[in-house]
């Protein structure tokens, strides 16, 4: 039976391999004939314009390049792209289109450079220029594809040996053997809780098989060394592998701490400079056979110099004798110190395929090895797995296959089981006899922690009471503010026209609408004191990533962007997540991966921004449960309350489903409910008229609209009997009276919550009303109002009938709805166009007699409101004479806060935002334009080679070598034309 299970499942392996293999290679083919080398970058597999910023001598001689984007763009980013550490790349020349100069390893890639690794033989030397530009390529590997097929192969015909009981139970279904009896332990870590120390007692006491399961912020990491170490203790070799080279030098960094004899197996380009040290390469450098090794290889270099010289056949053939004598003392001296660098270590480390029985492991016996660990098993392809399981007799799975599942290009492969871990699989099989799982975490706020134990760990992961409170106001020099106050955030683009944008070839997408509301963000909580290195933003998409770098790199330079990949195993106090999805079918691609959104969230510690398209992401039901977990538990924003007079960008789009429908309609009982003192603390509403009715100058009377707003909360107020759908009736209600009434203004106390203010927008826009929200944290309040007239004789729009509190009216088919709120974004989109032609033709009329009516003064303005938004905030009476007195007004005086100065005759317009100034404050950099006015030099220098028109003509001269390299191929070009155009002629003589 056994023989047949490992039959069926080497089979069926070796055909997903396959099938990956057939994949991959089609996919690199694809590439090279169809795409151009933009669309190769934007994939992430190349790296375009690339120049040497430094070269130097790595270890054993290896030489290291680091390249940057182009110097004339100062601060460039390189894009967003799938590199990593150990990966093969091929170096081309910027100009040539094939003709690969060398292959290297890549050994280190930040968001400005990427290092790699050449190596220097006798035969080629390679030659690079500063000044040149350079492209890389990522090349596929062959010899992982070939590892894995002969583990395979080699699992198929194994027949006895210390890995026979491991195979039955992995493979054949046996269950596992009884555990042992182990004597108390005595830590090496005593910080470890109880589930850690839990943990490591079980996998030392099981006989075959042990899983460790850890959540994010459990302290995986730290119960697998306290687990190695004590297997050492007992006198153990241990050898301990990783998918990833990255995840190996992890350990090697941990372990070394603790003085251990550690050898770490690998090509010293693709290991960290902290861990080069515990390399095989390094061991036997400092070994004491190192300076007879290399006495040898001198001795072959100079009998190799003898047999160039002679000429005599007899002295040739002694030379070839002794140089093979000398080649086989060579191998056998160097075998003898590998040898004894393993037997001595007491743990050996290695990638899974750097494990493979034809590096340095074949010089040991079968039987060396009593326990294999594998770390971060979730993440590596189970056919990589067997390449050191077959290596010991009992094992040991350390990982989370609830974040991200092993990388697959054939999707066919990936849903006929490949991405299928071998950790999975087991856990599935034996449950819990085999797993244990780490539960107290040591990094989330405990609202971020709950979510993710919901979701996905079945309610068994709690946060620690060090870390189940922090919040980002906690941190040293951050003020406590609304953004740093709440550990979950959520800003929905439902309504607001925020669509997302594809790529020609739809490959990828952006969201620009997204990007603009993460840049506002990140600037209030960088103003609150935050470091923008303790802020990551997160994207699904490679487009979201580049248009997020091209908006805040520049900004924020230390600020790290990258995708959901390229963030698994990190952490930072604040995580921005962009879903960039918002479109009318309700489409979220591989948004729909469970696994890739928790990676995603449980990457922060004190706080979690979320920017969605509810709308969208509501159409699956995993994101649901995200969207309703931070609409009930944490602070729930509209886009409206970032961006200023938002206008849909395709408000003309036809479909059957309208992507405004949320806009209008809360999003049901489990997004529009909150709990009790959950979010910001619920005030009562009379309490919050009252101060506002505190706030008012004395004598001052309340308005009429101010009046019926307070004698309405006073009556009931929005938490009634009949809970979160009476407050949505409650503010439908107040605002059907509003529009009813003569009134122009109502405003809202400043007691409503953030949900309560987005229900206020949300009932605002369908009416075809103004809505605005003023005031930081608890002073915050949103104000209503009407429209201005469009013309003189013309009349208010009229809002659609509303059904009273009393007598609710049915709720309107999907069709109705979509077709309605179509007609409401364009027909606001066209009012806004029609009022402002009409202000500026009544300007127009005005300006040759304006009297005395046109300095009627404004009423007060909004405390943070810029002068040069006067045209667009109308007076409260909205009368034409404050109309046309706030245009003239605006376009005659300073835009620059708080100056008055008159700007009709010696005015200066600035062409990065629009505005006249006075000569005071017309520099850019004076009045906040300093950024636009470098970014705009920065690109004349680049285009014209000048900073300003006029200032001179770019030095376009050629380097003196160049051009007298140039000048050669000039000449023998002429030189080959005369000597044709010459024998030309002669032919024609003779045949005249």
């Amino acid at each position: 039976m056994a023989s047949s299970a490992v039959e069926d499942f080497v089979t069926k392996q070796l055909e997903l391999l396959e099938l990956e293999r057939d994949a991959e290679v089609e996919e690199r083919r694809s590439w090279q004939e169809h795409s151009s080398l933009k669309e190769l970058q934007s994939r992430g597999v190349c790296l375009l314009k690339l120049q040497i910023s430094s070269q130097r001598t790595g270890l054993y001689g290896q030489r290291l390049v680091t390249f940057e984007p182009r110097k004339c763009i100062a601060g460039a980013e390189l894009p967003s792209n799938s590199f990593s550490s150990g990966d093969i790349v091929g170096l081309y020349d910027a100009t040539n289109e094939n003709g690969q100069l060398a292959t290297g390893v890549l050994t280190r890639i930040t968001q400005k450079s990427v290092t790699v690794a050449f190596d220097e033989t006798h035969d080629f030397q390679l030659s690079l220029d500063r000044d040149s530009l350079y492209r890389l390529l990522k090349l596929a590997n062959d010899v992982t594809y070939k590892r894995l097929k002969k583990a395979l192969t080699t699992l198929r015909k194994f027949q006895s040996g210390p890995a026979s009981s491991l195979i039955e139970v992995l493979l054949a279904g046996s269950p596992p053997s009884p555990a042992s009896e182990i004597a108390p332990l005595t830590f090496y870590n005593t910080a470890l809780d109880a589930s850690q120390k839990e943990a490591v007692s079980f996998a030392l006491a099981q006989k075959e098989l042990a899983i460790i399961h850890g959540p994010p912020g459990t302290g995986k990491t730290t119960t697998v060394v306290e687990i190695i170490l004590q297997a050492v203790k007992q006198g153990l070799k241990v050898l301990c592998c990783a998918p990833s080279n990255v995840a190996v030098d992890n350990l090697v960094e941990r372990l070394a701490q603790s003085k251990q004899r550690i050898l770490r197996l690998g090509h010293p380009a693709r290991l960290l400079e902290s861990v080069q040290q515990h390399s095989l390469d390094a061991v036997l450098a400092r070994g004491d056979s190192a300076q007879i090794v290399a006495d040898i290889r001198r001795d072959i270099d100079q009998v190799f110099a003898k047999n160039k010289k002679t000429q005599d056949k007899r002295e040739k053939g002694n030379f070839r004798n002794e140089i093979k004598l000398l080649r086989k003392e060579l191998k056998e001296r160097e075998e003898a110190a590998i040898i004894e660098s393993l037997t001595s270590a007491n743990v050996v480390l290695a990638t899974n395929t750097g494990a493979s029985p034809d590096g340095p492991l074949k010089l040991l016996p079968e039987s060396h090895f009593d326990v294999v660990v594998v770390d971060e098993c979730a993440q590596a392809l189970e056919a990589s797995c067997w390449i050191p399981l077959l290596k010991a007799r009992k094992c040991i799975l350390a990982g989370d296959h609830k974040q991200l599942p092993p990388t697959t290009v054939s999707h066919k492969a990936a849903l006929a089981g490949l991405s299928l871990s071998l950790m999975e699989r087991l856990a599935e099989e034996h449950g819990s006899s085999v797993v244990r799982m780490l539960t107290t975490q040591y990094r989330m706020h405990q609202a971020i922690t709950c979510w993710a134990s919901e979701a996905m760990y079945h309610g068994q992961l709690t946060a620690h009471p060090s870390v189940a409170a922090h919040l980002l106001r906690d941190l040293p020099g951050v003020a406590t503010t609304e953004e740093t106050s709440v550990p979950l955030l959520l800003v929905d683009t439902a309504g607001c026209g925020l669509f997302e944008l594809e790529e020609e070839d739809n490959q990828s997408r952006g969201n620009p609408g997204e990007v603009r509301l993460v840049s506002l963000h990140i600037q209030a909580l960088v103003d609150a004191g935050v470091q923008a290195g303790d802020i990551a933003v997160i994207a699904p998409y490679n487009l979201q990533v580049d248009l997020l770098r091209q908006s805040l790199a520049h900004k924020h330079p230390e600020l790290e962007i990258k995708s959901v990949d390229g963030f698994q195993g990190r952490e930072k106090e604040a995580v921005i997540l962009s879903f960039v999805r918002s479109n009318r079918k309700g489409e979220v691609g591989f948004l729909a991966e469970d696994r890739r959104i928790n990676v995603a969230v449980t990457r922060a510690r004190r706080h979690v921004a979320v920017i969605c398209d509810s709308h969208t992401v509501n159409s699956h039901p995993f994101l649901k449960t995200l969207v309703d977990y931070f609409t009930e538990h944490g602070e729930v924003r509209t886009a409206f309350e970032y961006l200023d007079d938002i206008v849909p960008e395709n408000y003309a789009h036809e479909g059957s489903q309208d992507h405004s429908h949320a806009a209008r309609k809360p999003r049901g009982p489990a997004s529009s409910s909150r709990k009790p003192g959950s979010g910001r603390q619920q005030k009562d509403w009379e309490a919050g008229a009252a101060a506002r009715q505190n706030r008012r100058k004395p004598g001052e009377k309340p308005s009429g609209s101010e009046a019926q707003s307070q004698a309405s909360l006073k009556a009931g107020g929005p938490r009634g009997a009949g809970g979160p759908d009476s407050t949505a009736e409650h503010f439908r209600a107040l605002i059907a009276e509003f529009v009813a009434s003569e009134e122009t203004k109502l405003e809202f106390p400043t007691s409503l919550n953030s949900h309560d203010r987005l229900l206020v927008h949300q009932l605002a826009e369908e009416h075809g009303l103004r809505h605005d929200s003023a005031g930081e944290g608890k002073a915050r309040r949103i104000t209503v109002r009407k429209r201005s007239p469009v013309g003189a004789g013309s009349r208010a729009p009229q809002s659609p009938a509303t059904p009273s509190p009393a007598q609710p009216e049915p709720e309107p088919s999907l069709e109705k709805q979509s077709s309605r709120a179509q007609l409401d974004l364009k027909a606001l989109h066209l009012e806004r166009l029609q009022r402002q032609q009409s202000g500026q033709a009544q300007l127009a009329k005005a300006q040759p007699g304006m009297g005395s009516g046109l300095q009627k003064a404004p009423q007060k303005k909004k405390k943070k409101e810029p002068k040069g938004c006067a045209a667009s905030a109308l007076p409260a009476e909205e009368d034409l004479d404050a109309l046309l007195s706030a245009v003239v007004k605006a376009d005659n005086t300073c835009s620059f806060p708080k100056c008055s100065a008159s700007t009709v005759t010696l005015g200066q317009l600035c062409q990065h935002c629009g505005r006249r100034y006075c000569l005071s404050h017309h520099l850019p950099e004076i009045h906040g334009c300093g950024e636009k006015a470098r970014a705009h030099a920065r690109q004349r220098i680049s285009r014209e080679g000048i900073l300003y028109a006029g200032s001179g003509t770019k030095d376009r001269a050629l380097d003196p070598a160049k051009r007298a390299q140039l000048q050669r191929r000039l000449d023998k070009k002429l030189g080959e034309l005369t000597s044709q155009r010459t024998s030309k002629k002669k032919e024609k003589d003779k045949g005249s």
